[in-house]
């Protein structure tokens, strides 16, 4: 298992003893900053620790391992002498995710308390944060082997509730995320409309808005026809109906003109894409609920299906927010959507050369890779990142797992978090209504 993981960092190992960021993964680039190489060194490693969780996911990955001749129930020839022998089933399915996220979980909580307090790159800790990838690396691995000796017990029963509420949190940071890039990108495409009064990009603009109300309304049909039936599951109509209006009213507020006073720039755009978000999340949870009111597996629902489409539509979800809150500065809308202790702040300064620095010129030179731009102050959270981080690993558990109940038949419904998926639905709708309203009920605040 951590042998995936250690060919995927040996590329790392030149930055093992330097306190600098590894300019590796902006090399192709003129100049990277060091908040943005150091998110994403930390990304990349979450992605490769997904990896491994889809790998020992992979059909057929069972039935291999027993080819191998240390392992128990071998139908191979013993190549080891003694009665040495590995249980290997222990190694693949939804526990070997389970032991694989605790060990990440850890490290990046780890992180976050070493982290706390810190102020600019000039901090002691900084060279932990932002060096030191084999060392890092190594940490991880050894900490994933070792979840794999922690006896099974009531270990899946209890990180599974941990994982819904870490999930709950990340779901709910995801829909920060979301509505931050809904607002910038409303922000910028409204602002190339006023610069060059094209119509081209109001054409843009009006179809995107109209394509994502189109998909939430197709959304809202389907669910109505897969998960309810006319003589019962009258839950599942509760969750769809109520998310329908609070969506038809996030949607209607966001045109208020107590809003557009405030806002000019909110409107339909950032509405449609939150809908959109909410009935996946809707979908999501009725997943999750009673087998009789599930249309699509219907009485199989204990059947293990690890990548359906509501899985892949999660991850997809989970990396391009992954890699938006790794490269993307903090946009206008960033206090409003309380994002900017997890989006980088533009124009942070203390810039100095890390790597290829040119004599005098350093910092200022064509051949620097990696540039520190935090010596008079982080750009980011450190210690709320990796907390984020931690939760984003806890939330692809669930994802992978696809929120099943870790009981023997590994059944698929999950009334927990059925809950807890409805739940984060909501307070995505409160939070977007919140980020709209904000303005107007304290004026004096600066929002931006």
């Amino acid at each position: 298992m951590g042998a995936v993981l250690g060919l995927c960092s040996a590329t790392q190992l030149a930055c093992c003893c330097g306190s600098a960021a590894c300019s590796l993964c902006c090399s192709a680039c003129p100049s990277c900053a060091n908040s943005t190489s150091t998110r994403l060194m930390y990304a990349v490693m979450l992605l490769l620790v997904m990896i491994t969780g889809c790998i020992t996911l992979a059909p057929g990955l069972q039935t291999e391992l027993q080819k191998v001749p240390f392992c128990a129930n071998s139908t191979n020839v013993p190549l080891v002498p003694g009665n040495f022998k590995v249980d290997c089933e222990q190694a693949v399915g939804y526990l070997a995710v389970y032991r694989i996220c605790f060990a990440t979980c850890l490290f990046f909580l780890l992180m976050a308390l070493i982290m706390i307090g810190v102020r600019s790159s000039k901090d002691p800790r900084a060279g932990i944060q932002n060096g030191f990838w084999g060392i890092k690396y190594l940490i991880v691995i050894g900490g994933i082997i070792g979840a794999f000796f922690i006896p099974e017990g009531q270990f899946a029963h209890t990180w599974m509730i941990f994982g819904m509420i870490g999930g709950f949190g990340f779901i709910v940071i995801q829909l920060i995320l979301i509505i931050d890039f809904a607002h910038s990108w409303a922000e910028s495409w409204v602002s190339k409309y006023d610069e060059t009064e094209s119509r081209g990009w109001y054409a843009a603009l009006l179809m995107a808005m109209l394509t994502c109300f189109a998909l939430a309304l197709a959304g809202i049909v389907l669910l109505y026809v897969f998960y309810t039936k006319a003589d019962g599951c009258d839950l599942s109509k509760f969750f769809i109906s109520i998310n329908l209006i609070l969506v038809v009213v996030a949607s209607g507020v966001s045109i208020l003109p107590v809003v557009q006073e405030y806002q000019p720039r909110s409107g339909l755009l950032q509405s449609s894409v939150v809908s959109l978000y909410v009935i996946f999340l809707t979908w999501s949870a009725l997943a999750n609920g009673p087998a009789e009111c599930n249309g699509i597996t219907g009485s199989d629902n204990t059947k293990k299906n690890h990548f359906d489409k509501q899985t892949m539509i999660g991850l997809i979800i989970w990396g391009l927010n992954l890699l938006y809150s790794s490269i993307r500065t903090a946009s206008a809308s960033s206090k409003i959507t309380m994002s900017e202790h997890i989006l980088a702040k533009e124009g942070s300064g203390g810039y100095d050369s890390i790597e290829g620095a040119d004599g005098g010129e350093a910092g200022r030179g064509t051949e620097t890779k990696v540039f520190d731009n935090e010596g008079e102050g982080v750009a980011y959270s450190w210690s709320f990142f990796h907390v984020m981080f931690a939760l984003a690993t806890l939330y692809i558990m669930m994802t992978l797992t696809n929120w099943f109940n870790p009981s023997d038949e590994l059944s698929k419904e999950n009334v927990a978090s059925m809950w807890v998926k409805i739940t984060s639905s909501w307070v995505c709708v409160g939070l977007y209504i919140w980020s709209m309203i904000a303005p107007a009920v304290f004026p004096d605040r600066d929002f931006n």
